[in-house]
């Protein structure tokens, strides 16, 4: 499992961002604060506070985490 920082701060920022990770069939967990939920549910994100950035869990293997990494590049913080 790998943990980084991402900013959605933008309606537009959340949908191309669902898209980007619903291309990968490995599991993604957003955290902020005590809460956590599925990253691939866009209802799930707009219950979050986005104004801060959030903890993105990503569980995958080396192999696949690079391509996950370049995908989600236009995210990280």
């Amino acid at each position: 499992m790998k943990t980084i920082q991402i900013s959605l701060n933008s309606i537009d920022k959340v949908k191309s961002f669902v898209g980007a990770i619903s291309k990968f069939d490995n599991d993604f967990d957003l955290v902020s604060g005590r809460y956590v939920i599925d990253a691939k549910s866009i209802m799930g994100i707009f219950s979050l506070d986005l104004s801060k950035p959030i903890d993105l869990n990503i569980h995958a293997d080396d192999t696949e985490l690079e391509a996950i990494l370049v995908a989600l590049k236009e995210y990280q913080i």
